[in-house]
């Protein structure tokens, strides 16, 4: 095979020129809607030993505001070999400067800014001694010996490096957010919220007034359980004790970490955003004390839609997948606590660097949407000066939303999706029949296999933990079934009221219709008696062994989720504007096309499509309203009372059509055009294929290729009828344009365009579909001849099984339009 050879200075100015390519093209497609800053996605924003400038800082601000975003989450993080002289010390005095740039520039562009509290994850730095750092403690010769874990703080900007907190002391996280007293909190312009990460603070399991704390909770000496506490059997003994510890650690990190942040956060005048995920706490009750609780979405989910790419070097077994059940815990809290915003960290490491596709984000967010979140954070955004080219500064795990993204021309059609999703999710309530009970001394009384015995609540491997729990599986049956639910703690039970008109009420005002309680062998003595009270007063308390109970009237049941569509049901309005429910629904499978529904809540049903933005009427037959959602689709339905009258010029059929369907079979052609290598020429097609197949160089190609096939019409087409062109396979983003007409751009599953009315032709149509493919192709020749721009500290960039980045070895990606092309009415 030919390989390309690049000069030197070629490679250099294709680097320099890469930026400009891309934002040329972006002219067409900036963001057109007036979002609030809330409503748009946020991104968290890398800075590389924050060596950051005014300028840059402004531009790059500017070009996130263009295309949608709402906010950023500015991170410092280690920095870039070569530029140490720019390197800015944490909360330096410069530090300070240039972070007080951005929040006066985030403001003039409508624009909100979180921060991490320190530098990387999790807290720590120089000001933590080693008589703050994080604690663990072994057995050793029969009795506790108990050391500093030596934890650094991972990923360190420069003036951030150092031992990791103690996060079990209140004193010592007062001594740590001290530091920022006399920094952070006397800027004139605050940023909206401090962050808090997931919980990394790997074998911490001990801190020195654990014995104190413990005696008091309990009645006895932990040292004097401990030869219980290490026995491996289902013996009682063992099993309270393990629960007891277990219980301090929980309350010590809810008492003695958490309730101090967030209290210090809102004496100065800061949102707490955090992760409790990853942590021995109860995730329901510490999310209970943030204002913005987070979860994540790591990895692929692995959904079966026909056509989504998925990264075949991803290892679930090793790095988990996503789970709408662990998302559950932040978005359960948010809801009886009457939390407007659930945000995600999203699409962390959904694929490799340089191929992951906006076809392979919009099914996870999706999920997240359907779990209760509502305020999406991109993982994410690296701080990348334009003198950097292509590809610039990256943080080593993907995905990466910055300029130098392949998909950053067409990121605003993405923003607008979530943006119009986000503006009805963070404007409703949660509409959950059931609270299902979580029973976590079940889980505490066993022996953890987690470094220091302790059992850590991650996200990433639920299969560990959550779901061989029969509460995970019976959340796991309720969620297929369609029955609504939210999670609650032992603690949040004390919380809850009953009316004799609403039933059971939360802490933030929502209503739930029974509790639903799993299978365990363990429930706390307060809790029984909190139980048995609750039901005296008229609650519904179901056991697990009682499921019959749940086909009530009562309790709602949407039995078309079991035909494998995902949703959540919410509420909007009040008595006196009217009250509407509103139902998100994503098809994250390939069981569901088109089918009857009948929906729980009655009314008169509209159907809103987020992507364009279109709502139509359906109109309602005893089988319910026929519902078309093919794989890949999602679509907002609301039902309001038989009594409001709305005038919509749209109305969909209230019975199944089958379509009429022909697939473009006539030779195609192909032209590249913006990209590089620059291939000249035109090359004829038999049938729509992958271009990387035309010749060496295609093999390389990062950028746009046209499609192009003129076909006439089938004898019986009806042109006046509405028609929809269906493509097959896009790698990446397509934009369509049919007889001079431009018709807009497909960039996700399924790929499929509505046609006007007219536009069509008996005979002489044209069909061009102009492609845009990811970069990884191309970065397969850049890594070959100049892989130089790897540079950075830590950890370097690596690929997604955590090895160096080394693309020169990767395959070929497939690239362009792959058939068939078939239209269809």
């Amino acid at each position: 095979m030919m390989i390309l050879q690049l000069s030197p200075n070629l490679i250099q100015t294709v680097a320099r020129l890469a930026l400009l390519f891309w934002l040329c093209l972006l002219n067409s497609n900036l963001f057109a809607q007036d979002y609030s800053q809330t409503t748009r996605p946020w991104t968290y924003w890398w800075w590389m030993g924050s060596a950051v400038n005014e300028g840059e800082i402004t531009r790059q601000l500017e070009q996130m505001a263009k295309v949608g975003l709402g906010g950023v989450h500015v991170i410092p993080i280690y920095g870039v070999k070569g530029y140490e002289k720019q390197f800015i010390p944490f909360l330096s005095e410069r530090w300070l400067e240039v972070f007080a740039h951005t929040l006066r520039e985030a403001k003039r562009l409508d624009m909100g800014v979180d921060l991490t509290l320190g530098t990387g994850w999790p807290y720590g730095g120089p000001n933590v001694s080693s008589d703050m750092a994080a604690m663990q403690w072994r057995w050793q010769d029969g009795q506790i010996a108990v050391q500093g874990t030596k934890q650094q703080v991972k990923r360190a900007a420069p003036g951030g490096e150092g031992l990791v907190l103690d996060p079990f002391d209140h004193l010592k996280i007062q001594q740590y957010l001290a530091h920022f007293d006399s920094t952070l909190a006397k800027m004139a312009i605050k940023p909206r919220a401090i962050y808090n990460d997931s919980y990394e603070v790997y074998g911490a399991n001990w801190t020195e007034r654990f014995p104190e704390h413990f005696s008091r909770k309990h009645g006895y000496s932990f040292a004097e359980r401990l030869a219980s506490f290490q026995e491996k059997g289902p013996v009682p003994a063992a099993q309270q004790v393990r629960r007891d510890y277990h219980q301090t650690l929980a309350e010590l990190l809810r008492d003695e970490f958490t309730a101090p942040l967030a209290a210090w956060a809102r004496q100065n005048g800061y949102l707490l955003r955090n992760q409790a995920h990853g942590s021995p706490g109860n995730l329901i009750d510490l999310y209970t004390l943030a204002d913005i609780p987070e979860t994540e979405s790591f990895g692929s989910s692995r959904f079966s839609i026909p056509g989504l790419r998925v990264d075949e070097n991803y290892e679930p077994e090793r790095f988990g997948t996503p789970s709408p059940l662990a998302m559950k815990f932040a978005s359960s809290a948010a809801h009886l606590m009457g939390k407007p915003l659930v945000s995600a960290e999203t699409s962390t490491w959904l694929a490799d660097h340089f191929k992951v596709s906006l076809a392979q984000i919009k099914p996870q967010i999706d999920e997240l949407f359907t779990a209760g979140v509502n305020h999406i954070f991109y993982h994410g955004t690296t701080y990348s000066p334009q003198e950097a080219g292509w590809p610039g500064w990256l943080f080593y795990a993907s995905t990466n939303y910055g300029e130098s993204s392949h998909f950053w021309p067409y990121l605003s059609l993405l923003n607008e999706y979530i943006s119009d999703c986000q503006e009805l999710l963070q404007n409703s309530r949660p509409d959950n029949d059931l609270l299902v009970y979580f029973p976590i001394h079940n889980l505490w009384k066993n022996p953890s296999p987690s470094a220091g015995g302790v059992h850590l609540l991650e996200v990433h491997h639920v299969d560990r933990w959550l779901l061989p729990m029969p509460f995970g599986r019976l959340c796991d049956s309720l969620q297929k079934d369609g029955y609504t639910f939210d999670y609650v703690s032992d603690s949040l039970l004390n919380l809850l009221k009953v009316d004799a008109q609403k039933g059971i009420v939360a802490p933030g005002g929502g209503q739930y219709r029974a509790i639903l309680l799993p299978p365990a062998s363990v429930f706390p003595a307060k809790t029984l008696e909190r139980l048995r009270d609750l039901e005296k007063q008229g609650v519904k308390v179901v056991h697990e062994a009682n499921l019959a109970q749940l086909h009530t009237p009562n309790l709602r049941r949407e039995a078309w989720a079991a035909k494998g569509l995902s949703f959540i049901r919410k509420k909007s309005g009040d008595v006196m504007s009217g009250q509407k429910s509103i139902y998100f629904i994503a098809n994250l499978g390939r069981e569901f096309q088109a089918d009857w529904v009948q929906l729980a809540e009655k009314g008169v049903v509209y159907r809103y499509d987020p992507l364009n933005q279109e709502r139509i009427l359906l109109e309602k037959t005893t089988q319910g309203i026929w519902l078309n959602l093919p794989p890949g689709q999602s679509c907002f339905l609301e039902i309001r009372p038989e009594t409001v009258k709305t005038q919509l010029p749209l109305k969909a059929p209230a019975s199944p059509v089958q379509p009429k369907t022909f697939e473009l079979k006539n030779p195609w052609s192909f032209a590249f055009l913006a990209g590089k290598p620059s291939i000249q020429g035109t090359f004829a097609m038999s049938q729509v294929q992958s271009w990387h197949t035309l010749s060496d160089s295609a093999a390389y190609f990062w950028g746009q290729g046209r499609y192009t096939c003129r076909f006439d019409l089938p004898t019986d087409w009806k042109v006046q009828k509405p028609s929809y062109l269906q493509l097959n396979q896009v790698s990446d983003v397509a934009n369509i344009r049919l007889n001079g007409r431009e018709l807009g751009t497909l960039w996700c599953l399924p790929f499929e365009q509505k046609i006007p009315i007219g536009l069509l032709k008996k005979r002489g149509n044209v069909l061009e579909v102009q492609v845009t493919n990811a970069s990884a192709n191309y970065l397969r020749l850049r890594d070959t001849q100049a892989p130089r721009w790897k540079n950075f500290y830590d950890i370097n960039i690596v690929d997604i099984r955590y090895r160096p980045l080394d693309a020169s070895k990767w395959p070929v990606m497939p690239a362009g339009l792959i058939g068939p092309v078939k239209i269809s009415q």
